[in-house]
């Protein structure tokens, strides 16, 4: 025994066999309260004994013939493990045909030529003593029925031979167990194995079934071919019938195994230490249960029950032991043991007779801290004898916890369900019996719970992006709390793509091995939570692989392939793409799309084309890269399918017709040769079709034909294989030449000033000589003698499309002499000239004065000064000239109105407020209405006179008293000031002039707003809306205050309109109603103003643009 031990250890090795140590051993342990014992101990020594020596004879067999090759191996301790090989150490191969049995023999349901070999050995391995023992080889012959008959012809007669033959042919039969019922008997919790072996041919299958009842799903399993059922952990419901069947198309064979669940004792309810004080009453209960029931025996101190001394205080009961009274002599070891044939059982129970005041086990002040809405549970482990009873209370002065709120277990633990804010303090637990009393304080904290109030989100990202985790997380400021980043559950990659930034996990250059899922943990010394979210990494398909071409007909394919990996998105669609290597080589085609669950598609082919195919996957993310390029598939020739397009017949001289198409497509072709028929004729003649038929070429040219008749036209395609179906015929024309005659009764009709409606009888149609593309009509302002020889005349062109009968002429200028003529135009150009014919334009509002200058201000007057507006636009009748004050906050006074006789060119205002601002309005006037006018602002001089008497009151004085006048223009230092003023303004004046020659303007739209004529507005002449000023220069926005320039002269610069302005380009086209369609046609140059004649239209807007 080793030192201060119970184990006992036996050394084979050193102290002799194991058989000399062969028996039952039990162990004792004893001290002056009793004696304990163990269970039986068996040890047997293990045994793997030879297979005893015989000679076995070859076995000879018929094919088809059943055969069982026995083992019966020697008993080992424990039993051998069973299997069959060969001599080179090969497991024989075994099938539902050939198969081993539970007890080790190999069975054959029936023989084959190829089961012929002399090399069956059964071998049996012996764990325990890890040897290996061989039988002797087992020879097996199998002869065939064609070997019979060779060696037995002569001696069998034909009923014999026969007979012979239907012996091989039979229905099942059982080789193991033998006859139609068995019985099996098991041990509970072991594994039940039945076995069913059967012999016939053809080879039976193997059926299992229990009577009334059906086989345990979850510990049913079938070995062996399902030769063998199989039931693990066997209980007392599983006893009963189990039928197997062996079936095979020539019938059947059952039979029945009676099952019967043994099983050694086990504990219903095994004895437990019993402690008691002096005088209580106590129970040791002791069942078992088995298969047959245990005997119940009790011992004490190791001693039976029956040969211990007396003690009153205990009474036997069968399988429970009454104690009553007990004394301290009472405490001893009991034994319970329970027992059958199949084994027993043995419980050791110690009664413990004592009286101990309460002591409480628990450390005292121990201090818990519980997270809120958890359970919280305080220990107070104690121990006594009577038993203590136990309490609790909360706080110093605190009244008994109830059950209502706690739960009090019987070890005298108090939980608490659900722990809140309110549970936080000091609870004491008091343990009492009838020999004493103990108490014990512990200490309660309750902390908010961990949360984590950001959780990480689910990811989709693509290949070699990057991707970031955030997890946010809330704690108990008292505690510490840690944030941990898994990837599966497990730890991240020790990669440096990986970084955590606070509460961020970043991965950069994402990979396929990163599509996981990310969990961040958050815990501290109390708890621990957690959010998790999946990182999906996508990418776009890997390409299709493994292109195969089959079912290769004339006009059709099929294609399949083997999709690529997808990168977890879905594919969507294949597309797949072609190359005409004959036609169109290196350049692929689309041909059709197939949904992303096919992988095979019939393709539609086209005759006389050397096709390759390719496919490409598409998922959300994008394209994958073609895959790679399949088998070539040459389709033979055909006739071509379709005619070219987009013919047309046109002539480009009076005298021919071009023919022209569009040709067709390598691809269209349908095989070699492609040629084209050409046919044409007259639309309205009886002459037959001429025909030609040229190279794979896209024009034809047709001579000597009339000007521009109508023709037939069609072209057919042609190849070495056949005709194109019959085409289109089209209509088409030959040349145009020009028309012939001009359009006549030309008349106009003037609207108003800028406006004119111009009419003409259409010209006959046959004059046209070709497509009428409408009528153009030229017109032109007349100068005199004198100007029309320094100037060439400026005609302008409007184009009215189709066939019109009049037009209306816009932006003619008023006041005016015109004249005009018509022409008819074709594809080819313009007929001739209609005769001019002349018109003339009323008078209209004339344009704003040229400029308006304001000269020699003094004291109460002012001189201003002006030209004639550049263009009139009639005969001037009038000026109008409209001023009004401006005080020094920029209100105005009362307007004054005055007329000006159309030949004056300059006028002073007397009897003007001195140093006083005025603004100007100024406009011209024809019969037709007022023109834009132009402003302008002056200001009176100062009286300087009476600035000189005025001086401030003297300093100190009681009142105020008017000093000596002094004449300050007798003054040297004022004679010097005003020479100084005088020399900076010419300065200033020579800067403006300069400047202004510069083309430098001066914006005054602030101060026009500012003080506008509240009377009269100035309008544009078209829509009556005012002209914007812009500086022409740089835009920039214009200050407060006049910006005139020193010699107070407005210049209106010359008007640039025309018809220009109304459309792009030179030329311009107008409706019929006059909106403009057509274009100016010639150059256009600028002419000055001469008398009532201008050279341009008005333009308002021009006039009021800029201030020079």
């Amino acid at each position: 025994m080793l030192p201060n031990s119970g184990t006992l250890v036996i050394s084979i090795t050193i102290e002799g066999k194991a058989e000399t140590y062969e028996g039952v051993y039990q162990c004792t342990a004893r001290n002056e309260r009793g004696a304990a014992i163990s269970n039986n101990i068996i040890i047997r020594p293990s045994r793997s004994p030879l297979w005893t020596k015989e000679k076995l004879e070859q076995i000879t067999i018929l094919k088809g013939q059943s055969l069982v090759l026995p083992c019966r191996p020697p008993l080992g301790l424990p039993p051998p493990i069973i299997f069959w090989m060969d001599n080179s150490f090969q497991r024989l191969p075994q099938s539902e045909r050939v198969s081993q049995g539970l007890n080790g023999d190999l069975y054959f349901s029936n023989v084959l030529p190829e089961d012929t070999r002399e090399d069956y050995v059964c071998y049996a391995r012996f764990n325990h003593t890890q040897t290996i023992q061989q039988k002797q080889p087992i020879s097996v012959k199998v002869h065939s029925m064609d070997e019979l008959n060779d060696t037995i012809t002569a001696n069998l007669s034909d009923s014999e031979f026969y007979g012979a033959k239907s012996y091989i042919e039979r229905p099942p039969k059982l080789l193991s167990p033998e006859g139609r019922t068995s019985h099996k008997e098991e041990l509970r919790e072991n594994v039940l194995s039945l076995e069913c072996i059967a012999e016939g041919l053809p080879t039976p299958s193997i059926t299992w079934t229990k009577e009334d009842g059906e086989l345990p799903i979850n510990r049913t399993s079938y070995t062996n071919f399902r030769k063998t059922l199989n039931i693990n952990l066997v209980s007392e419901a599983d006893s009963g019938k189990y039928k197997c069947t062996a079936r095979n198309p020539l019938g059947f064979v059952e039979h029945t195994i009676s099952v019967t669940v043994k099983a050694a004792p086990y504990w219903i309810t095994a004895p437990k230490n019993l402690v008691l004080s002096p005088g209580e009453d106590g129970t040791l209960i002791c069942r078992a249960n088995g298969n047959p029931k245990p005997k119940i025996s009790w011992l004490t101190n190791g001693v039976p029950i029956e040969m211990a001394p007396d003690d009153p205080s205990r009474k036997i009961d069968g399988d429970t032991i009454l104690f009553s009274d007990v004394q301290e002599s009472s405490s001893a070891v009991y034994q319970c043991n329970a027992s059958n044939e199949y084994g027993y059982l043995l419980a050791n129970a110690f009664v413990n007779v004592l009286a101990e005041p309460p002591r409480i086990l628990t450390d005292a002040n121990l201090h818990y801290q519980v997270i809120t809405d958890r359970p919280a549970m305080l220990d107070c482990a104690f121990f006594g004898s009577p038993i203590p009873t136990f309490k609790w209370f909360k706080g110093t002065k605190g009244s008994v916890l109830q059950e209502n709120t706690y739960i009090f277990h019987d070890n005298g633990t108090l939980e608490i369900p659900v722990a809140q804010k309110d549970s936080a303090g000091t609870y004491t637990c008091v343990v009492r019996n009838k020999l004493g009393m103990a108490k014990n304080d512990v200490h309660l904290e309750i902390k908010d719970p961990t949360r984590i109030i950001k959780h990480p989100e689910y990811k989709v990202v693509q290949r070699g992006g990057k991707v970031s985790f955030e997890c946010k997380v809330k704690h108990d400021p008292t505690l510490i709390a840690t944030l941990t980043w898994l990837k599966d559950n497990g730890e991240l990659p020790n990669d440096g793509r990986f970084s955590i930034d606070n509460d961020h996990l970043v991965i950069m250059n994402i990979s396929d091995e990163d599509d996981a899922t990310y969990t961040c943990v958050a815990n501290t010394s109390l708890d621990i939570v957690s959010a998790s979210a999946v990182l999906r990494v996508v990418d776009r398909p890997n390409p299709p692989f493994d292109l195969e071409l089959t079912s290769l007909l004339e006009r059709s394919v099929q294609l399949s392939w083997i999709p690529g990996d997808e990168n977890n998105s879905p594919i969507t669609d294949f597309i797949i793409e072609y190359e005409d290597s004959l036609h169109e080589p290196g350049i692929w085609h689309h041909h059709s799309d197939v949904p992303g669950t096919q992988t095979t598609a019939e393709l539609k082919l086209s005759p006389y084309v050397k096709y390759s195919f390719r496919v490409i996957a598409v998922n959300s993310i994008g394209r994958s890269l073609p895959s790679e390029v399949s088998e070539y598939y040459m389709t033979k020739a055909a006739e071509p399918e379709e005619n070219p397009t987009a013919v047309e017949g046109i002539g480009s001289e009076p005298d021919n017709l071009v023919i022209t198409w569009q040709p067709l497509k390598g691809f269209d072709s349908n095989g070699p040769g492609l040629q084209y028929k050409v046919s044409w004729r007259q639309k309205d003649g009886d002459d037959e079709w001429t025909s030609v038929v040229v190279a794979n070429v896209s024009k034809y040219i047709v001579s000597g034909t009339p000007t521009f008749v109508p023709y037939l036209v069609k072209v057919q395609a042609l190849n070495d294989v056949g005709f194109a179906p019959e085409p289109v015929i089209i209509i088409g024309h030959s040349g145009e030449d020009l028309p012939m005659v001009a359009p006549s009764n030309v008349h106009v009709n003037v609207v108003n000033s800028t406006l004119a409606e111009v009419h003409w009888e259409p010209v006959p149609p046959k004059s046209i000589r070709g497509h009428l593309k409408g009528y153009r009509i030229y017109y032109w302002k007349v100068k005199n003698s004198s100007k029309r020889n320094k100037r060439h005349v400026e005609k302008k062109i409007l184009t009215f499309n189709g066939n019109k009968t009049h037009g209306m002429l816009p932006g003619l200028e008023p006041f005016s002499h015109y004249m005009l003529n018509v022409r008819v135009v074709n594809g080819k150009g313009e007929g001739p000239a209609s005769v001019d014919r002349v018109f003339n334009t009323p008078e209209g509002v004339p344009s704003a004065p040229l400029f308006l200058k304001i000269v020699n201000p003094t004291l109460d007057s002012l001189t201003l000064e002006w030209d004639p507006p550049s263009h009139p636009n009639g005969i001037l009748t009038a000026y109008t000239l409209k001023f009004q004050p401006i005080n020094s906050t920029h209100e105005l006074g009362p307007l004054v109105d005055i007329k000006i006789p159309a030949n004056m060119t300059s006028l002073i205002l007397r009897n003007l407020s001195y140093n006083t601002r005025y603004k100007f309005y100024f406009y011209a006037q024809t019969s037709a209405g007022s023109g834009s006018q132009i402003t302008e602002e002056a200001v009176t001089t100062v009286d300087e006179g009476k600035m000189a008497g005025v001086h401030p009151p003297a300093v100190g004085a009681d009142k105020a008293m008017a000093s000596r006048q002094v004449d300050i223009a007798t003054q040297g230092w004022f004679i010097g000031l005003m020479c100084a003023v005088a020399l900076l303004i010419l300065i200033l004046l020579i800067v403006c002039f300069i400047r202004r020659n510069k083309g430098g303007k001066y914006p005054v739209k602030e101060k026009e707003d500012a003080h506008a004529d509240p009377e009269i507005q100035p309008m544009k002449e078209d829509d009556g809306t005012f002209g914007e000023y812009s500086d022409a220069e740089d835009h920039k926005p214009s200050k407060k205050g006049s910006r005139t320039p020193s010699d107070r002269t407005v210049k209106k610069e010359d008007s640039d309109d025309s018809l220009v302005d109304y459309g792009e380009g030179v030329n311009g086209q107008f409706n019929e109603d006059g909106s403009f369609i057509g274009q100016y046609s010639g150059k256009k140059e600028k002419e000055p103003a001469e008398g009532n004649e201008s050279s341009e239209a008005p333009s308002p807007v021009n006039a009021m643009n800029s201030f020079v």
